[in-house]
């Protein structure tokens, strides 16, 4: 039987992304196949979490890409961005809380080449002055994969509606909690 890895991966990210201490058995089962078939695959779960790296970080270029930040307004753009990205949301949020992959020389260069896509985006919008000026480009990446981490999980946990992801994200971040006058 020929296991399809990418499927594989995406069974182990469905898993992980609901429970983060899931053992290899777990996963394995998860993915409908065995632990040797997996080990053959993954060495261990320091390859899996690597592997899942890697489709995480390509399938945020994706997102990004299709999103084409440089249309528009950033406002649309970010809006666009968000709702190409809400697929991965669950991975990525389990990629972020994966301290290994951000420790030591080995982190995978597929993040800087996300955060500087990021960052230049938030970059332009504030050179256009839609976008304030007083938090960093960087600040507002970090700030931009947070709300994107916790809106998965809060819609994982049914704290949220599905339905609401893309909105609360983008308010949030454009408009910040601050209360105006007018409501």
């Amino acid at each position: 039987m020929t296991v399809d890895r990418e499927q594989v991966l995406r069974s182990a990210a469905a898993l992980l992304t609901r429970k983060s201490t899931a053992t290899m058995d777990e996963v394995a089962k998860a993915a409908g196949i065995g632990r040797a078939t997996l080990h053959r695959h993954f060495a261990g779960r320091d390859a899996l979490v690597r592997a899942l790296e890697s489709l995480g970080v390509q399938e945020f270029e994706a997102a990004l890409d299709a999103a084409a930040l440089d249309e528009g307004s950033s406002e649309q753009a970010l809006r666009r961005l968000i709702a190409a990205v809400e697929p991965s949301a669950g991975l990525l949020s389990f990629l972020v809380t994966e301290n290994q992959l951000f420790e030591g020389d080995e982190v995978n260069e597929g993040w800087n080449r996300l955060d500087a896509r990021v960052s230049a985006f938030f970059r332009r919008g504030q050179e256009r002055g839609e976008i304030r000026i007083d938090l960093t480009p960087a600040w507002l990446t970090e700030a931009l994969y947070g709300l994107v981490s916790t809106g998965a999980w809060a819609v994982q946990a049914g704290r949220v509606a599905g339905q609401d992801f893309q909105y609360m994200i983008v308010e949030l971040l454009l408009v910040g909690a601050r209360r105006s006058v007018e409501q």
